[in-house]
Formats: structure tokens, sequence, C-alpha cells
């Protein structure tokens, strides 16, 4: 790596903590993004049991409505756990991807500033 392009490094670096952005790495954000995980494996073992509650043989139709509903509550409970986790997976992502681009960008406007200027005697 040559002088000039860790000196761009260094300022980069410093212009992106002078805009005070949030931290990627709250412990919220991982929070949530396991806590949606968790969700999801929930939802999917209710709606199982719901499932397997609505199909015995032994109950009344009263007992199957009340399966086939908590089977509705697991699917519910897995769509919130999967936006969850999908939501915070990508924003993490997209965090890191924009931090590349932007520096990548940066890196490129410096070599096309340096191939126009004219050259110094």
């Amino acid at each position: 790596m040559s002088e000039d392009e860790g000196n761009r490094v260094e300022r980069f670096k410093a212009e992106v903590s002078g805009m005070r952005l949030r931290d990627p790495a709250l412990k919220r954000d991982r929070a949530l993004l396991v806590f949606g995980a968790v969700l999801l494996g929930v939802g999917v073992a209710v709606a199982i049991y719901g499932y397997a509650l609505s199909h015995s043989a032994v109950n009344d139709q009263r007992e199957q409505l009340d399966g086939i509903t908590i089977g509705l509550i697991g699917v519910a409970v897995s769509v919130v756990g999967a936006a969850l986790f999908l939501r915070y997976s990508l924003a993490q992502f997209l965090r890191f991807w924009l931090a590349r681009l932007t520096y990548e960008q940066q890196a490129q406007t410096d070599r096309v500033v340096e191939a126009i200027r004219p050259p110094t005697d």
C-alpha cells in the first residue's frame, strides 16, 4: 500500500467518524437479529404442534379448530421472525457495502484527478 493510499484510508476513517453514524455493531441490532431467528424457529414448532393437534383422531371439532388457530399463530410468529431476521441481516450487509462503495468511489475519483492533472515541470 502506497503512502498516498494510506493517507486516503486515514482520511476516510476520519470522515466517517465525523459523520456521527451509528455503530453497526450495536447490541440491540444483534439482539433483534437473534430474536428474529428464535421467533422463526419457535413459530415453526408452534405451527407443527397446531397441525398435529388439529389432526388427532380423538379430538372433536372444537379441539381441531383450536389446533388450526394455534397453527396459524405459529405461522404468523414465523413470518414476524423471518422479517426481523431478514431486516437486520440485510442492514448489516448493506452498511458494509455502502462503506466499501464510498471508499472505492473516492479512490476512483482520486485516480481520475491524478490522470487529468497537468504534469508539473
